[in-house]
């Protein structure tokens, strides 16, 4: 067949996600085991899609900031990918956990090596590596997401990283184990304080999407962008974006990839972010969430926008 396919009309197509979603908003629960977090009315959503021409489409409250929580794993690796390289992997997995984000047993059972870089232990093993590469890691990190989205809004929310360091026991268990096996280089009471800081950092949709464009287009700034530049090269680009598929959201992954068919990223703020490479990123944020801790109406609305568009990876 000859000829190029039309242009998606994203903002229809959000208009329509939006008239599905309105009717449903405060499905989900706030995750409660973080004080603070438990205090987010939930019957919120908002929607963007960046695309690499730098078009931007949203609907709902797509530039309220909120807690982007696990969603900032993903730029903690691409900035550890930046210093270490592939070298990364010598330290964590790549694989599939199919326990809870949070679980102890299955570090102990392979002494002290994360399956993968967004479950908590290999969050903790990422923010020692930035640690060992940066005077105040989660300084380092939220400038990194700062010249992704070209904003200087994101900003920590320091009640959040009060809040969450107050309730970090089995943060600071999963350290403790994993310095007991030799893979923390740094103390265990810095990495875990720069980890509840890292967690706090807020974003908008509109800013979560912009940040994760350089993923969608191969490593590099969109051509879209004053100044943009290479961030990773093309080949660890597409290693993070496959983490992201296998990885990225919980013990839900299979789940996800079955429903939306995207390699993402979600937190238990209700953030998603998700690319469609070579097209455009994608942030959704309701922090009503699933039984999976992944946001209840992002996980839909993405699926949705597949469906609708026809733009996923399968």
């Amino acid at each position: 067949m000859s000829g190029t396919a039309p242009a998606v009309d994203y903002q229809a197509i959000l208009d329509q996600i939006w008239l599905e979603v309105a009717p449903r908003l405060g499905e989900g629960k706030v995750a409660s085991y973080i004080p603070q977090l438990a205090t987010v009315p939930v019957a919120q959503f908002g929607m963007a899609v960046y695309r690499l021409d730098g078009q931007m489409f949203s609907i709902g409250a797509a530039q309220t900031r909120f807690s982007a929580q696990s969603v900032t794993k993903l730029f903690a690796l691409a900035l550890a990918y930046t210093r270490v390289g592939d070298s990364i992997w010598q330290r964590l997995g790549k694989e599939p956990s199919g326990t809870a984000f949070n679980s102890l047993v299955q570090l102990e059972l392979e002494r002290g090596i994360p399956r993968n870089p967004f479950i908590n232990a290999g969050a903790l093993v990422i923010t020692d590596i930035l640690a060992s590469c940066f005077v105040g890691s989660e300084i380092a990190l939220l400038q990194f997401i700062r010249q992704l989205c070209g904003s200087t809004a994101p900003d920590f929310d320091l009640k959040v990283a009060e809040s969450e360091l107050k309730t970090a026991h089995r943060n600071f268990a999963i350290a403790h184990l994993i310095k007991d096996f030799g893979n923390l280089h740094n103390t265990v009471s810095a990495v875990v304080r720069s980890y509840c800081r890292q967690c706090s950092i807020t974003l908008s949709c509109e800013e979560l999407a912009r940040a994760a464009a350089f993923l969608a287009n191969h490593g590099s700034m969109p051509a879209c962008v004053p100044g943009g530049t290479q961030i990773l090269d093309a080949s660890s680009a597409k290693r993070i974006s496959a983490v992201m598929l296998t990885c990225g959201t919980y013990d839900a992954a299979g789940e996800f990839a079955y429903r939306v068919g995207l390699p993402a990223k979600s937190g238990v703020g209700g953030g998603i972010v998700a690319v469609i490479p070579g097209e455009a990123a994608v942030a959704v944020w309701s922090p009503g969430l699933d039984a999976s801790h992944n946001s209840a109406l992002g996980t839909y609305a993405l699926a949705r926008l597949t469906d609708l568009t026809r733009h996923s990876i399968f």
